[in-house]
């Protein structure tokens, strides 16, 4: 099976690595043709951006210097006390020349009164007290628009010019026709976006600035890159998917001719049951004559195996049965044998004569509950069943005991566990010992016999036998000197576990091994 494995592992992995390194060197070469390529749109989209973005910033400059001339003029013409009427109207011609809103301008002295300006409301963002301030330019991105401020040479007349988005977009709009840009104003920490904001901010894009005079307003521009779609991520890794698929049609002719014909040879031996015929071939349709080959002689190889397999389950049947026989043989040789014993204690007239043949019979009937038992059990392998072993030598013994005792209880409290016939032989003594220690000690009392698991354990249980008959006293002692002391010493000695005995409460406990 190993070799099958490696069979199969080698000439995939063969197969593949040809092919892939066949094609690997053209396919990296035209990937870094495409790579070049991109890179070099990339170049020539940002000099393109750099060129579009200074220009913009020249244009919207030189705008706004002229318009800031012809603020001057009118702002100097008025604090002089000139022809003031005639400035401004040649100042909103001028401005209504180039700006397609008409303009709006506001000229202020001192005191606040507006001398002239356009009709329309003034945009917020300036309050009357800074309108004097030293800033040539101002950003309002609350109001949207870009303030600029002249101030009369004497500083007593201060003239405002206000740009909106829209006029500011027309200005900066570059030449070149780039699709997804964003023009935008900052000064300081004051951001206006002058053209429509992006749809993801958060996509990826390329941004260049340049600053306008004054000084300290920058333009930036943002051209956002084109979304990564599947059909230019198949253009870009069109030489890869080509060096793949070539290696991959590879792979499937040698997998269908090859590999899955021995894949499954492999699942067919590996799920076989000794006693079966293996027929792969039923399932494999291949061309190669090899694998056929090999398919015929698992088939062969399985006709011999089942061959034995089946003289061996024969010879397990009988060898099953002789067992059998014999433990039914000895069952019924020990029945014949307390049959006989129980003949000869009808004949003895001494009552001492009739309790040793009690003893001798109830012995010799725990010996043939446990073959009984093991005879029943037989046919599962799983041993002798504790409960049942119980439960039967407990009638015997009940049905054995003397007179007196006749009416002695017996109360089972038994798992279902089973034990080995080398361990049911000295437990069925040994209960038979104590349930005769307890009948001749107290007849009118009961007892309990109780076998659980040991906590923790599925190999070990715990006997445990309890009687008052079995307290410490005289009696009991005087009868485990005599006789039983010895007797349950080597039981517990065959069970290998120490054989407790708690005088105050009459227990006996022992550990016995099970089957798990």
């Amino acid at each position: 099976m190993r070799s099958l494995n490696s069979l199969i592992h080698s000439t995939g992995i063969k197969m593949f690595l040809i092919l892939t390194l066949a094609l690997l060197p053209l396919g990296l070469i035209a990937l870094v043709a495409s790579l070049q390529a991109i890179r070099t749109a990339d170049l020539e989209k940002e000099a393109l951006l750099r060129v579009s973005v200074t220009q913009s910033a020249r244009k919207l400059t030189a705008d706004l210097a002229s318009d800031r001339m012809a603020l001057m003029l009118t702002a100097n013409a008025l604090s002089t006390g000139g022809e003031g009427t005639e400035m401004c109207q040649r100042l909103s011609t001028f401005l209504k020349s180039h700006d397609r809103e008409g303009g709006r301008y506001y000229i202020y002295d001192r005191s606040g009164r507006r001398l002239c300006g356009a009709s329309r409301p003034e945009p917020g963002g300036i309050t009357p007290a800074a309108r004097f301030d030293k800033a040539p330019a101002q950003l309002l991105p609350g109001s949207g628009y870009l303030a600029s401020r002249i101030i009369s040479g004497n500083g007593q007349i201060v003239a405002l010019a206000y740009y909106s988005r829209a006029y500011l977009e027309a200005i900066t709009s570059p030449t070149t026709a780039l699709q997804n840009r964003q023009l935008s104003l900052q000064q300081g920490d004051r951001l206006l976006i002058v053209s429509s904001p992006m749809d993801d901010p958060e996509a990826h894009s390329t941004s260049l600035s340049a600053r306008l005079d004054p000084p300290d307003i920058l333009l930036t521009m943002t051209l956002r890159d084109p979304p990564v779609t599947l059909a230019r991520m198949l253009s870009l890794f069109l030489p890869l998917v080509m060096w793949f698929a070539a290696a991959a049609i590879g792979w499937f002719v040698v997998n269908r001719l090859l590999i899955r014909p021995l894949v499954v040879l492999r699942r067919t031996v590996a799920a076989y049951h000794p006693g079966e015929v293996l027929e792969p071939m039923r399932r494999i349709r291949t061309p190669a004559q090899e694998i056929v080959a090999l398919g015929d002689t698992f088939r062969a190889i399985s006709e011999d195996v089942a061959t034995h397999e089946a003289e061996m389950a024969e010879g397990l049947e009988t060898q099953r049965k002789l067992t059998r026989e014999v433990h039914h043989r000895v069952k019924n040789n020990l029945q014949i044998i307390a049959s006989l014993i129980s003949l000869h204690a009808r004949a003895a007239h001494e009552p001492e004569a009739v309790e040793a043949y009690a003893s001798i019979q109830r012995r010799v009937d725990a010996l043939s509950v446990v073959h009984r038992n093991h005879y029943a059990e037989l046919e599962e392998h799983r041993g002798v069943g504790v409960r049942s072993l119980v439960s039967e030598l407990s009638a015997s013994l009940r049905s054995t005991a003397p007179a007196e005792a006749r009416r002695f209880g017996i109360q089972i409290d038994s798992d279902n566990l089973h034990i080995s016939q080398d361990v049911a032989v000295p437990v069925a003594f040994l209960l038979t010992e104590l349930v005769e220690l307890a009948m001749l000690s107290d007849p009118q009392t009961g007892m309990r016999i109780s076998v659980q698991l040991e906590p923790g354990r599925q190999d070990r249980a715990i006997l445990q036998v309890s009687s008052p008959a079995l307290r410490g006293s005289d009696a009991i002692r005087d009868r485990i000197a005599d006789r039983y002391g010895r007797v349950l010493t080597g039981l517990s000695r065959q069970l290998r576990a120490p054989l407790e005995h708690d005088e105050t409460a009459g227990d006996y406990s022992i550990a016995i091994t099970v089957v798990p």
